[in-house]
C-alpha cells in the first residue's frame, strides 16, 4: 500500500507533522557552535543540551505553523508532490494543530529561561525573536515564505543565529569567526528548502505562494543551490589559511562526492523524483556539519 492509503495513528501523525527529516536544521547549528566553544576551551555542556532542545522545539513549531497555514491558504492539497501533510489529509484538526503550535513554542520559551538566567538577557531577545520568526515564516500579515524571503529566513535563523547564538552561550560575546563558521551551516540547510521549493514551484505558483523559486524561476534555484554548496566548501579553506585551523578542518571535503551527486540530481530530476534529492540534501547537511565540528575540535 502507498503512504497515502495507510492512515497513521495520532502519535504517528504528530511525528509526521514534525517533519523529522528537517531536524538536522536544528541539530547542526548547535553542534557547530558548540564545537567552536570546545576549540576555545569555554564549553558548558548543559548550555548546549538546553539550546539543542530549544532549537528542535522551535524547528518543530515552525513546521507545525507551516503545515497549518499552508493548509489554510490552500497551498497543501492531497495532490502535492512532497510528503503527506497532516491537515490536508485530515489526520490532525486545525484546533489540534493550533494547540500543538502553542505548546511547542511555550515549552521552548520555558526551557530557554534557564539559558537567560545562566547567561543573560541577550538570550531572551534571541529566543523571542526566533519564536516570532518561526511563526512569521508562514503566518501573519506578511508571511516570509509567501513573499520570497523563506530562503533568507532559513539562512539567517538556522545558520547564523543558531550557530552564533550557541557560541554566545559559552563565550558571551559575538565574534566574526563564529559568524564565519555559521555560513556553511546556513548554506546547506537553506539548500534543503531550495529543493523543496524547486519541486513545488508549479503548485506554489498556482496557490499564490511566491517563494524565491516562483519569483526568479527554476534556473535561478539551480544556480542558488550550486552557489551555496560552493560557499560551504570555501569556508574550511578560509579557516585553515586565515585562522590557522589545522588540516583536520578539511574533513568536510570528504562529502564532495555527495555534493557532486546532488548537483547532478537537481539538474536531472523533476517532480516527485526530487524527494530523493531533498532527503539526500538533509543528510548531506548533517554529515557536513558533523565533519566540520570534528575538524574544528581536532
Amino acid at each position: 500500500m502507498s503512504e497515502k492509503t495507510i492512515k497513521p495513528s495520532k502519535l504517528q501523525s504528530w511525528i509526521l507533522a514534525s517533519r523529522p527529516r528537517t531536524l538536522p536544521a536544528a541539530l547542526v547549528p548547535v553542534m557547530v557552535g558548540s564545537a567552536l566553544a570546545i576549540y576555545h576551551g569555554i564549553f558548558f555542556p548543559a548550555y548546549s543540551i538546553v539550546a539543542l532542545l530549544c532549537s528542535i522545539l522551535i524547528q518543530v513549531g515552525t513546521n507545525f505553523t507551516n503545515d497549518l497555514y499552508d493548509y489554510l491558504k490552500g497551498t497543501d492539497t492531497n495532490e502535492r508532490k512532497g510528503p503527506l501533510r497532516v491537515l490536508a489529509s485530515g489526520l490532525i484538526s486545525v484546533k489540534e494543530m493550533k494547540w500543538g503550535i502553542f505548546l511547542v513554542f511555550f515549552t521552548a520559551f520555558i526551557l530557554g529561561l534557564y539559558l537567560v538566567y545562566s547567561v543573560g538577557i541577550m538570550i531572551l531577545w534571541i529566543g523571542i525573536f526566533s519564536i516570532i520568526a518561526g511563526l512569521a515564516y508562514t503566518a501573519g500579515p506578511f508571511p516570509l515564505a509567501y513573499n520570497g524571503l523563506g530562503d533568507l529566513f532559513v539562512f539567517i535563523f538556522f545558520g547564523i543565529v543558531g550557530t552564533v547564538g550557541t557560541y554566545y552561550l559559552h563565550a558571551q560575546q559575538f565574534t566574526f569567526l563564529a559568524f564565519l563558521i555559521s555560513l556553511p551551516v546556513g548554506a546547506l540547510i537553506t539548500n534543503i528548502l531550495i529543493v523543496n521549493n524547486y519541486r513545488d514551484i508549479e503548485e506554489d505558483k498556482t496557490a499564490g505562494k511566491n517563494t524565491l523559486a516562483v519569483l526568479l524561476g527554476k534556473e535561478f534555484s539551480k544556480y542558488e543551490y550550486v552557489f551555496l554548496i560552493l560557499v560551504s566548501f570555501f569556508i574550511p579553506f578560509l579557516l585553515h589559511f586565515k585562522y590557522d585551523f589545522n588540516i583536520w578542518i578539511f574533513l568536510p571535503y570528504i562529502t564532495l562526492p555527495i555534493a557532486i551527486t546532488l548537483v547532478k540530481m537537481i539538474y536531472a530530476l523533476t517532480g516527485t523524483q526530487l524527494n530523493k534529492t531533498l532527503e539526500l540534501s538533509a543528510k548531506f547537511s548533517a554529515l557536513y556539519g558533523l565533519l566540520l565540528s570534528i575538524g574544528i575540535i581536532l
